[in-house]
């Protein structure tokens, strides 16, 4: 287990009397409800792992700092190296106090004067960053809705429980990522939300509503299948990464775990591999929001002139446009020929039926589908009743007139 220690609770906890074998009295900043973990590392930290630091002193507790500092100078080497290629960079322990924001325990033996430990440091993106010379990321892409379904024993599960799939992706550090990645951990009523039956759920009015509910403009689909070969054997993991309502495909490869110990390894890897696609579909242009998710945004007058159009075409809502017509027909009569003017946009409120969700969606499709229609959106929504909607039109009024008519809307 992974332990996140702010450098402005160093001193609290080093003051902590420390015993062979002992375990840090710290609580783990990833622990969280019991369906899932919240995410953490979503800041524009850079972040070192893995780094090995054997080191004495006359007690556990000097022996600890000493281990902390050398974890320090052993990090900034690392991420040096990292971002120009070649080592030779080197700090004073008091810039780098300056510059760390956390220390990560990841493994940990404490004896009375000796410590060894395998740590991760955290630096503060915008004081490190300017030593390094390093700019953040520019181009992002849409904020995107991560649900990470895992199936284990032929059962899928996203926040019905905490899986060692989710737990990866809260611990994922997004911030050099193209992807704006937006993670919910199943707090609240997000587990009964958000689940892997919401894969096959194609109505786009159902996704507004819960894309716009998280900031989100899409939803990808980050799939992981574990296959036991036998108790207390190998675990093969197959990932696969699918986005967008209608489930698209992205990519897939596979992993290998010896043992059930190796799976949270294998998930970080698999989290680390997925962000790789994720980044290449971008890049592509595969991974891009859909238009039809995308909430078509009301001022406040239009608003109004919407709710004075549908009082006074309550009866008919095209009533207005036919009258127009017919005005228009006596007076080319009145007058005589009329030179040739361009087509008009009118705008009719039209009132549909809509049962389900799935209605609402048929209805737009069939809106838009007709000849000369520019514009579709649903400004009054009601399930189970009758819902309105806002066509824009571009041509012959009665010829709208005809086709709504002949598609049976009022």
């Amino acid at each position: 287990m992974r332990v996140r220690i702010s450098k402005s609770l160093w001193k609290y906890v080093l003051a902590v009397p420390l015993l062979v074998g002992s375990g840090v009295l710290v609580h783990a900043q990833i622990e969280g409800p019991k369906r899932g973990i919240p995410p953490i590392a979503s800041n524009g930290d850079f972040e070192v792992t893995g780094v090995i630091v054997n080191t004495t002193g006359k007690n556990a507790e000097e022996a600890r700092r000493a281990g902390w500092e050398e974890a320090q100078r052993k990090a900034w080497s690392m991420l040096w190296a990292k971002t120009h290629g070649s080592s030779g960079s080197s700090l004073s322990d008091s810039t780098l106090d300056g510059i760390v924001s956390a220390i990560i325990v990841e493994q940990e033996q404490i004896g009375p004067r000796r410590y060894i430990a395998k740590l991760g440091v955290s630096f503060d993106r915008a004081r490190a960053g300017q030593l390094l010379g390093v700019k953040g990321v520019g181009r992002k892409s849409a904020p995107l809705l991560v649900i990470p379904v895992m199936y284990s024993n032929g059962s899928p599960y996203v926040f019905e429980r905490q899986t060692p799939w989710q737990a990866a992706w809260a611990k994922f550090r997004t911030a050099d990522s193209l992807i704006d990645y937006v993670r919910p951990f199943g707090g609240g009523g997000e587990s009964l939300l958000l689940n892997a039956g919401q894969m096959e759920r194609r109505s786009r009015t159902w996704w507004r509503v819960i894309l716009d509910q998280f900031g989100a403009a899409d939803v990808i689909y980050p799939i992981v299948r574990l296959e036991r070969q036998y108790p207390g054997g190998p675990i093969i993991g197959k990932f696969a990464a699918r986005y967008g309502p209608e489930n698209r495909f992205l990519g897939s490869f596979t992993l290998r775990a010896q043992n059930a110990e190796g799976i949270p390894i294998m998930m970080a890897e698999g989290v680390r591999k997925m962000d790789e696609l994720m980044q290449q579909a971008f890049a592509a242009g595969r991974l891009r929001a859909e238009a039809s998710l995308l909430l078509e945004e009301i001022d406040e007058e239009d608003l109004e002139e919407l709710e004075e159009e549908t009082e006074a075409e309550s009866a008919d809502p095209l009533a207005a446009a036919v009258d127009s017509v017919s005005g228009r027909a006596e007076g080319e009569q009145a007058s005589g020929p009329t030179p040739a003017t361009p087509a008009q946009q009118v705008t009719v409120n039209v009132q549909v039926s809509t049962p389900s969700p799935e209605a609402v969606d048929r209805a737009e499709a069939a809106l838009r589908g007709i000849p000369g229609v520019r514009s579709v959106s649903t400004t009054s929504l009601a399930l189970g009743g009758t819902s309105v909607m806002r066509v824009t039109f571009q041509g012959d009024p009665a010829a709208l007139t005809a086709a709504l008519q002949a598609r049976g809307f009022r």
